[in-house]
C-alpha cells in the first residue's frame, strides 16, 4: 500500500475518531512480542547524555507508564486499541515509524501530557507479531487554541499536514540514530509488515 493511500486511510480514520466533520487532509492487531532486545544500556546512556535532567525525568515517566504496553492486550485494554495507520516507513528512505495505535480519548481532548501520549507505535516482527519501538503525542490542529505549539520534553511539536495534526514523537523503546525526537527512525522497518 502506497504511503499516500496510508495516510489517506489513517486520516479518515483520525476524522471519524474525533467526529469532526469538515476535518479533512490534502494526503492522507497481531500479538505482540515479548520485551527483547531493548536499548543497550551503553545506548540509551549515550542518547540521555544529549538530554537535560528533566527531560531524562519525563523519559523516565514515559518509559515506566508504557512497560506494559509491550503486551498489546494490555494497551488494548487500556484504550490503545484504534488500529490508526498500517506500517509506515519514508519514502525518501529516512527509515519507518511502523504501526499506529490510539487512544480516541486523549486524541479527541485537546491536551498533552508526558504519561498519556496519544499513539502507541510498534514494528512488525518476521514471526508476525509487533514490537513497541515508541509512542506519538499529536494533537488535531482543530482543538488547538493556544498561539504557540504544543510542547513536551522542553521541544516544541511539528505541523503534520498530512493528518492536520501536531505531532511530535519519542523512541523511548528502540535507539534512534537520528535523536530521541526525530520523525522517522532508520532503525525501524516495515519489511515484515502484512
Amino acid at each position: 500500500m502506497s504511503n499516500t493511500r496510508i495516510r489517506t486511510a489513517a486520516a479518515a480514520v483520525l476524522v471519524s475518531l474525533l467526529g469532526l466533520t469538515g476535518w479533512a487532509c490534502d494526503r492522507a492487531s497481531a500479538p505482540l512480542a515479548p520485551p527483547t532486545a531493548r536499548i543497550s544500556a551503553n545506548s540509551l546512556e549515550s542518547s540521555r547524555a544529549s538530554l537535560d535532567a528533566g527531560v531524562n525525568q519525563d523519559l523516565a515517566l514515559l518509559r515506566q507508564v508504557t512497560a506494559q504496553f509491550h503486551d498489546f492486550a494490555s494497551a488494548s485494554d487500556a484504550g490503545w486499541s484504534a488500529a490508526i495507520t498500517p506500517c509506515m516507513s519514508d519514502p525518501e528512505g529516512s527509515g519507518a515509524m511502523g504501526v499506529h495505535y490510539g487512544n480516541p480519548g486523549l486524541i479527541t481532548d485537546g491536551t498533552v501530557r508526558v504519561d498519556q501520549p496519544e499513539l502507541l507505535m510498534y514494528e512488525p516482527e518476521k514471526n508476525g507479531r509487533l514490537r513497541l519501538v515508541g509512542v506519538e503525542y499529536i494533537v488535531p490542529l482543530a482543538l488547538w487554541t493556544s498561539p504557540t505549539p504544543p510542547r513536551l520534553f522542553g521541544r516544541e511539536f511539528r505541523v503534520n499536514d498530512a493528518f492536520q495534526v501536531w505531532a511530535l514523537h519519542a523512541w523511548v523503546w528502540k535507539e534512534n540514530p537520528n535523536g530521541m525526537f526525530a520523525d522517522w527512525n532508520p532503525t525501524v522497518s516495515c519489511a515484515n509488515a502484512s
